[in-house]
């Protein structure tokens, strides 16, 4: 064999290999931290729809209980990705853990609901803290009120609407700080009389009990109530800066999915949130919920996530207002809609 003839036997066979043999780019892992909720549905469509693998990345997803629980994972740096809510990310940088957030997914999804023994007391014309004072005068005790720890979307805003919005009696509410599958279970046993929630439990728990009522939407609890964000951390970024900007037009793909065919996105969402036990019609009726709203660009809740982290400084589940410098990274959604 010649020389002419052995580069062409070996260029011939290069192209038989496995992508294009030892040429070919690797996958990139990414380990991803989630919270069980509807609002984290696009990037479970675009792993489904193979658009994380076509962006170079090799996902692996481990579920949190909060927000504030995956802050320790991304300090330890045992996680790359966060899908969760927005409102724990300025504390985390505040702390040294270099943090950013490229896309929102969803945005008013916290919603407030009451069991049958709360509920009765909503009636047409009661205000919110007279149904809360005529439960306590009836009972003798506070309506108990489940939600994430301090700190976190469920639990600033639930904060926000009893003491701003609904101007409640302190002592007529007491808020007890749970993880979200434990809020859907307190609430179902009646363990609680109320609770912030998020879809698919809103769906699962009015399925399972017609008897619990939706009181608050997200605009109400929180105006203008920024949700589930994807961060990724620094050195992630900065080292996989395509595969970054690649996940957010994939997520952009995904939202369109979600919004115009959910029964598309439905078996991708459930395998991820009901571990193929909640049953495909529930999931997609969650994702066409009042209380599901898709939204990709991470602009439009720069400034009601300041808000936020200003009510949580009056609460005083901050010390202060904490710089946003650094913490969103539009430029990757901006791209996104050049190309």
């Amino acid at each position: 064999m010649d020389r002419r003839q052995f580069l062409l036997a070996g260029s011939s066979l290069a192209a038989t290999l496995p992508f294009g043999g030892a040429f070919a780019q690797e996958a990139v892992p990414a380990r991803i931290g989630y919270i069980p909720i509807i609002g984290t549905a696009p990037i479970f469509v675009a792993n489904g729809e193979g658009w994380l693998k076509q962006a170079g990345l090799a996902p692996a997803f481990t579920v949190f209980e909060s927000g504030p629980n995956m802050i320790q994972a991304l300090a330890s740096g045992t996680i790359d990705l966060y899908v969760a809510g927005v409102a724990p990310l300025a504390v985390a940088r505040s702390r040294g853990v270099d943090i950013r957030v490229v896309a929102s997914t969803a945005t008013g999804e916290n919603v407030f609901v009451a069991a049958l023994a709360l509920a009765k007391f909503f009636t047409t014309g009661t205000s919110a803290a007279a149904a809360f004072k005529a439960h306590k005068t009836s009972t003798g005790k506070p309506a108990r009120l489940a939600t994430q720890p301090a700190g976190s979307v469920p639990n600033t805003v639930l904060q926000y609407w009893l003491w701003e919005v609904a101007k409640a009696d302190k002592g007529d509410v007491e808020i007890v700080p749970m993880g979200i599958d434990a809020t859907q279970q307190a609430v179902l046993a009646g363990a609680v009389e109320g609770a912030i929630v998020r879809e698919p439990a809103l769906t699962i728990i009015q399925t399972r009990n017609p008897g619990i009522k939706l009181i608050a939407g997200g605009e109400d609890v929180f105006p203008g109530q920024p949700g589930t964000v994807v961060a990724v951390s620094g050195a992630f970024a900065t080292k996989n800066p395509d595969a970054v900007q690649k996940l957010v037009s994939s997520l952009v793909k995904a939202a369109d999915v979600l919004v115009k065919t959910p029964a598309k996105a439905a078996p991708h969402v459930g395998a991820a949130l009901g571990k193929g036990i909640v049953d495909p019609a529930l999931i997609e009726k969650a994702l066409t919920s009042p209380a599901t709203h898709f939204e990709i660009d991470p602009r439009k809740i720069i400034e009601p996530a300041r808000a936020m982290q200003a009510y949580q400084v009056k609460l005083g589940s901050l010390e202060k207002e904490l710089p946003f410098d650094g913490l969103f990274e539009t430029q990757y959604y901006e791209r996104t809609l050049k190309g």
